[in-house]
């Protein structure tokens, strides 16, 4: 497939994501996390427009020079933007001036790519390709969380297929110490939070094939789990009490019965299917409580091959730090995933709304451990 064809294949599916969608719903934003769909479309788009069109092709007309005001996100080198808690507040430009920004940067870029283009301009348009990839899974937790808070909880498209997930009755898979490579190695793309393989020595351990059921940590509610204080880090202790938790986000307990908020709207909690949308406390809280513990990224890493992975992204017990001999790239692309490196937890895996093709056993995802909009979940090592 060429990069035409590349570009456009990523650039229909974040259109189709959205197409279930009314205007009202493209504008909302809950929580500082959630980001509004039309922000997502319009940062996407200026992403192309500012580390490609502007710098590379030749009479190219910025759309409106207030949009890199608007939807730059993080990156400090281009410059002023919008604070992340005030996109919501955002009721102008329209839905409409949005996707109109769309269209005129896709044309440009169709006639850009039919020059052809230098390996730098490959590597940033991939890059950029990857980049839409991620918002689009962040695009379909955005929306499961401004519809799953919605009063009414509509459905979010009745369409939507919810993923079956084998579960096997095999005992814990054992690795034996020794040393193992990590990192990426191979064609293809990466991020470069991937790279620098390089060796690990890890002990003996267990690592289950499966992920903790809905009906497992059901037991470990009706079990008093968010009321015993023994299970939690300090840290969880304090979440747990400040938000008065006492079940994973979405679920609501209806005349004895669990139910969580689905992209079909509210539904009974599926008992065989893996726990997810909870928060790293809550995985470890769980895993303390069977007497076992998270795994480190490494660990999974060195496992992953021996087990099926991708319904869930999966909380392991290592902090997000640079592997060995991690630099950040110059300008304003290495402020991608290096500035990020601090107060985080990694998972790894993929989710059942992670775009086609865009997981591998090197990908290093990464949020606070509070956070819990997520598809996470829970895989048990000893």
């Amino acid at each position: 497939m060429d990069l035409s064809e590349c570009y456009k294949k990523v650039r229909q599916r974040t259109e189709d994501i959205c197409s279930p969608l009314q205007t009202e719903d493209y504008v909302v934003q809950p929580v500082v996390d959630v980001s509004p769909p039309k922000w997502h479309i319009g940062h996407t788009t200026w992403f192309f427009e500012t580390f490609i069109l502007k710098p590379y092709f030749m009479g190219y007309q910025e759309y409106d020079s207030n949009f890199n005001y608007v939807f730059n996100s993080y990156y400090e080198t281009v410059g002023n933007r919008v604070i992340r808690t005030d996109r919501g507040n955002l009721s102008r430009p329209t839905v409409i001036e949005i996707q109109l920004y769309r269209k005129y940067l896709d044309d440009a870029m169709y006639n850009f790519l039919s020059e052809g283009v230098t390996d730098d301009v490959k590597e940033l348009l991939v890059l950029g390709l990857n980049h839409e990839e991620q918002h689009q899974e962040l695009l379909l937790t955005d929306i499961k969380y401004i519809l799953g808070n919605n009063p009414l909880f509509p459905a979010y498209s009745l369409d939507y297929k919810t993923p079956e997930i084998d579960h096997t009755d095999a005992g814990m898979i054992t690795l034996d110490e020794g040393i193992y490579e990590i990192g990426f190695n191979g064609e293809g793309f990466s991020f470069d939070n991937e790279h620098n393989r390089h060796k690990v020595y890890l002990n003996s351990f267990a690592i289950s094939p499966n992920l903790v059921t809905n009906a497992e940590y059901i037991e470990f509610i009706e079990a008093g789990g968010y009321h015993d204080f023994r299970h939690w880090h300090a840290a969880g202790w304090d979440w747990v009490n400040t938000n008065k938790a006492e079940a994973p986000m979405y679920w609501h307990n209806i005349d004895g019965q669990w139910h969580n908020y689905t992209y079909h709207g509210l539904q009974p909690v599926t008992a065989h299917q893996p726990v997810c949308h909870i928060s790293y406390y809550e995985a470890y809280a769980y895993a303390s409580w069977k007497g076992l513990r998270l795994p480190t990224e490494f660990e999974w890493e060195a496992a992953s091959n021996q087990f099926k992975w991708g319904s869930r992204w999966e909380w392991t017990e290592s902090s997000y730090l640079p592997y060995p001999g991690f630099a950040k790239a110059p300008g304003a692309i290495g402020e991608y995933n290096g500035k990020f490196m601090v107060g985080q937890k990694v998972l790894r895996g993929a989710s059942e709304v992670t775009s086609p093709d865009h997981s591998r056993n090197t990908y290093r995802n990464f949020f606070q451990p509070e956070l819990r909009w997520q598809f996470t979940g829970i895989r048990l090592a000893k």
